[in-house]
């Protein structure tokens, strides 16, 4: 299942790249994350919890970074496992610089198998679209608090 979209920031793109490629604060804003560890600048995983209709799917996601250039472009591989589903993602986002601060598009692939996977699309796609909304929302959140501290105290 494939989801994209557009996102706009009133910050400078410099402070949005840094906030979408640092892992310890993508972990931040990842809802249901119970743990997370940095093996180097590209490799990293994470316990989380995703809600499904029928209770909590308890994942284990490791999350490799695929390209980067900076400050316009970066993609990533995440790869996870649960009981019942194995989820395969692949995600990048472009940000290019406005006027007024920073527009992101972003594209997500998610690809879940097992009996999870087996619920079908018309289920999942409502979960993932209100993960993605969660994200982005502690994203907006998270670029503005470093937006803010980065700005000199008047």
């Amino acid at each position: 299942m494939k989801v994209e979209g557009d996102r706009s920031f009133a910050v400078p793109r410099d402070i949005v790249w840094d906030v979408m490629n640092s892992p310890a604060k993508m972990a931040a804003i990842m809802p249901g994350v119970d743990s997370f560890e940095i093996q180097d600048d590209t490799h990293w995983n994470a316990k989380v919890k995703v809600p499904l209709g029928m209770g909590l799917l308890h994942m284990t996601v490791d999350f490799e970074k695929t390209e980067e250039r900076k400050p316009e472009y970066s993609s990533l591989k995440a790869k996870g496992k649960g009981v019942g589903a194995i989820m395969n993602m692949t995600t990048s986002f472009t940000l290019a610089e406005t006027a007024s601060g920073t527009d992101m598009h972003w594209v997500a692939d998610v690809k879940i198998l097992g009996p999870v996977g087996a619920m079908g699309q018309r289920i999942l796609q409502p979960v993932v679209k209100q993960q993605v909304d969660q994200v982005l929302t502690a994203l907006d959140h998270q670029v503005s608090t470093a937006a803010a501290s980065a700005s000199p105290a008047a």
